[in-house]
């Protein structure tokens, strides 16, 4: 397969027939353009357009690329994990957990802005946050070709259910924590509330899939497809809490997002330690 020039791709199929016929077939030409690599680009830069914005003008909020630099490299190597998907597949899947860590990032700094006085107002106002960003993220990386944006199309719902299991699970734990931060456990009772909410919506569709099916559907298949989603929203997500425990800018933010009552300072006529006023 000569390269030709910089946009012309010369095909040229072999084979030995022997007496047969020629061993090589007439050359196909095929014209082929470079992609562009800006589309890549355009979620990191939505990103650094978050940063340049008044209330992240400080260090503390650029370790947001930290997280983002995390789910990017499992990303490119959990490739192989996903061979056995057909081809195109695996890449829009990878993707769509890319994109949606992009959308967790505009959460966290925007979560100053996001949070209300009302648990269900904040939901409400971080789930949209949540969508759009990672709806963008992932629609300006994809090919828009005839044959590219059916499968586009198709990958969008899945998309839309992990953004809103990912605001659900965050509402949640915020219900779960009673009010206290817990790096622990919030973790936890994220992973179960991303694990429950899977469940909850995937078990209607895999009961209607055995009843079309007459039965024969395993059901091992079901539980390792909630697994893998679960443990794909929650890889995304674990870099950034992992930030928020141990960056003050982020933790306060996600306190706000989780509701969590400040902690109230130490009364003022307190009585003093024994060993203080033995001294």
């Amino acid at each position: 397969m000569p390269l030709t020039s910089a946009g012309e791709l010369k095909i040229v199929a072999v084979s030995d027939l022997g007496g047969l016929g020629a061993k090589e077939g007439d050359p196909v030409s095929y014209h082929w353009t470079v992609p562009s690599l800006i589309p890549s680009f355009l979620p990191w830069l939505a990103v650094l357009l978050l940063l340049l914005t008044k209330p992240n003008r400080c260090g503390r909020a650029w370790w947001i690329w930290l997280p983002l630099g995390c789910v990017a490299a499992m990303e490119q190597l959990s490739q192989s994990a996903f061979e056995f998907l057909p081809s195109g597949t695996a890449d829009m899947f990878l993707e769509m957990a890319g994109s949606l860590a992009f959308g967790v990032a505009a959460v966290w700094l925007l979560a100053h802005q996001l949070a209300r006085s009302h648990r269900l107002v904040t939901f409400l106002c971080l789930a949209p946050t949540l969508a759009g960003f990672s709806l963008f993220s992932f629609l300006v990386r994809q090919d828009w070709t005839v044959d590219g944006a059916s499968l586009v199309l198709v990958m969008l719902v899945p998309l839309a259910l992990s953004v809103l299991v990912v605001a659900l699970a965050i509402f949640l734990a915020g219900l779960a924590c009673r009010g206290r931060y817990r790096p622990l456990g919030l973790y936890l009772w994220i992973f179960l509330s991303l694990l429950a909410l899977w469940l909850v919506i995937l078990t209607p569709v895999f009961a209607f899939a055995m009843i079309v099916s007459g039965g024969r559907l395993p059901w091992q298949e079901f539980f390792v497809v909630v697994l893998v989603l679960t443990a794909a929203g929650f890889v995304t997500l674990f870099p950034f809490l992992v930030l928020s425990s141990a960056n003050s800018l982020f933790r306060e933010r996600l306190k706000a997002l989780l509701h969590v009552k400040p902690e109230a300072p130490p009364p003022l006529n307190a009585p003093l330690p024994d060993d203080q006023l033995k001294a």
